[in-house]
């Protein structure tokens, strides 16, 4: 007899005697066509195991994902972990392993339990993902710790991304860069990332703690979308106010304190100081007048490769019709999205291109940090139901590109490429941050006309030669990818579609080194973290990185 099922199947459980002999098994690749009938997750694992459902105790879902590589046969695969009320006898099954224990019931990582008695405090410069969860496990082990934010709460924000939207303007402290939540805010909402680490669980588990769906947990591709997202952040920012976080908004770091080579606190634009034990450096990928005046103080950066290109859109419906085939229609399946990449090969050599931040059923936005430039990129809401998807197409930029543009050699070379590129893109448009546009077949012939493609985009959208903006060294491999993409998504290489300049923000140009224990190889107590010092790619992986400077610096503390 079935006791609950919880969140679409994600844990089935019966009624069973549980005892020390309890087991766990991981079943690998269980198939269910797209449009059958619900499968019973129980029989499906009796079946498997070959026993009774009287041996079973729980079904849950360990893992669960799409499988649309064969457009006729699309289908769900899953991996279960079941519990049995004792071992069975071996072998297994091959696509059977026996687990230790069962991995839904993981706690907070051990080196984050430990509460710290020493007198400390810590200064997080940043509220994006690695800013919060670091504050977070700081703040839950008892740690005094304040939280500099140079924005504003989500709520303001979002009313100056409007804006921003509606008439053309930027509020450079507060955008879709800058404030409450970081970049990632005003995404898609992604979760999936490549990173292995222990912390990974305990991540989705704090988004799912402040709001997010339970399935988050088990899908392969798991995203929130905008909507959700503002609230999570929300219900984190109670619960730091409850463990006597300061959090301060619209408020601008502008120095570091150090003494003997040692970051001591932070000086703000106010001419204000606050001191602190240690510092966690969490600015995010945009904070370039913030990186400039930092590598004027001393600290040591490196320029490091990043990809800059445009923004594709096409209708949603071509995506869906062109990845789910005959189930294009299928509702179950929601807003069909993409992956690509190519190696393109020119006469500067191969370079990557490939897809960035690829937003189903969502709309493109202007993300200009600074007055003067123009910047664009993708978002969407939880239920992908806009009726274009979009993604960044961006090509690979390596310092000795830039070096060869003509670009002095220095740590901060790829900011001034961005803004060269992003100035240019400003300044070719009739009317403040619009975005300058083409569509995309006549780009590929190279043929420039006043026509575009339907799209949403606000505050304004014109017709641009896009040839005219970038440098031949960048145009050709884009060509090439998109060339390329269009034999995998019919529809993809078509005047059906448009690109939007710019898409310079995918990640940082520029890494803080760091040693061993995180802290900066140029000073003791700072802690450069998350994207902007160069060390994720993604809401998650900058979380990781938070939790792994709130580790190191517990266990100095203890």
């Amino acid at each position: 007899m079935l006791d609950s099922v919880v969140s679409g199947m994600i844990s089935i459980r019966l009624f069973a005697r549980h005892t020390y002999m309890n087991a766990y098994y991981l079943i690998r690749d269980i198939r269910v066509p797209v449009g059958s009938a619900e499968p019973s997750l129980v029989l499906i694992a009796a079946q498997h195991l070959s026993c009774t459902v009287e041996q079973i105790v729980s079904v849950k879902i360990a893992k669960r994902s799409l499988d649309a590589r064969k457009r006729d046969q699309i289908r769900y695969l899953y991996q279960l972990e079941v519990e049995l009320v004792s071992p069975l006898a071996e072998p297994l099954p091959s696509d059977t392993k026996r687990l230790t224990c069962s991995t839904f019931l993981i706690d907070k990582p051990e080196p984050l339990k430990h509460s710290v008695s020493q007198a400390a405090h810590i200064v997080v410069v940043g509220s994006g993902p690695a800013g919060l969860f670091a504050t977070l496990a700081l703040a839950e082990a008892g740690i005094k710790t304040t939280l500099i934010e140079r924005g504003k709460p989500v709520e303001t924000r979002m009313r100056d991304i409007g804006q921003l939207r509606s008439k053309g303007s930027l509020d450079p402290e507060s955008n879709v860069c800058f404030g409450e939540g970081g970049a990632g805010t005003y995404t898609d909402g992604k979760l999936y990332t490549r990173i292995k680490h222990p912390f990974l669980r305990w991540v989705m588990q704090q988004f799912v703690r402040f709001g997010a769906p339970t399935d988050i947990l088990v899908d392969a591709h798991p995203h929130l979308g905008t909507d959700k997202l503002m609230r999570i952040i929300q219900n984190l920012r109670a619960r730091l106010i409850e463990v006597d976080v300061d959090i301060l908004f619209e408020t601008k770091v502008d120095d570091l304190l150090i003494h003997q080579d040692q970051v001591v606190g932070v000086r703000l634009h106010d001419d204000r100081e606050i001191n602190a034990t240690h510092v966690v450096l969490a600015i995010g990928h945009s904070a370039r007048d913030t990186l400039t005046s930092l590598f004027k103080a001393g600290l040591r950066m490196e320029a490091k490769p990043f990809a800059v290109g445009f923004r594709a859109e096409h209708p949603q419906a071509l995506i869906n019709q062109s990845q789910f085939g005959k189930y294009a229609q299928e509702a179950s399946l929601g807003a069909a999205d993409y992956r690509l990449s190519f190696q393109a090969h020119t006469g500067s050599g191969t370079r990557g291109v490939y897809s960035f931040c690829m937003c189903p059923g969502g709309f493109i936005v202007p993300t200009p940090t600074e007055p003067g430039h123009m910047v664009v990129n993708g978002m969407s809401n939880a239920n992908r139901s806009a009726r274009f998807a979009n993604s960044g197409i961006v090509v690979q930029v390596e310092p000795q590109d830039m070096k060869r543009h003509g670009i002095p050699a220095n740590p901060l070379m790829g900011i001034q490429f961005q803004r060269e590129l992003e100035s240019i893109c400003f300044n070719a448009v009739s009317s403040p941050y619009a975005a300058p546009a083409m569509r995309i077949g006549d780009f590929l012939r190279k043929k420039a006309t006043a026509k575009l493609a339907p799209s949403d985009f606000r505050p304004a959208v014109e017709a641009h030669d896009l040839h005219d903006l970038f440098p031949q060294w960048l145009i050709e491999p884009i060509s090439q990818g998109i060339k390329k993409f269009g034999q995998q998504i019919r529809g993809y290489d078509s005047n059906d579609g448009n690109l939007f300049a710019i898409e310079s923000r995918s990640s940082s140009p520029i890494r803080i080194p760091r040693n061993d224990d995180l802290q900066s190889s140029s000073f003791t107590g700072l802690y450069p973290v998350g994207e902007g010092a160069g060390y994720a790619g993604g809401i998650v992986s900058a979380a990781v990185d938070g939790l792994k400077a709130a580790e190191s610096i517990i266990q100095a503390l203890r």
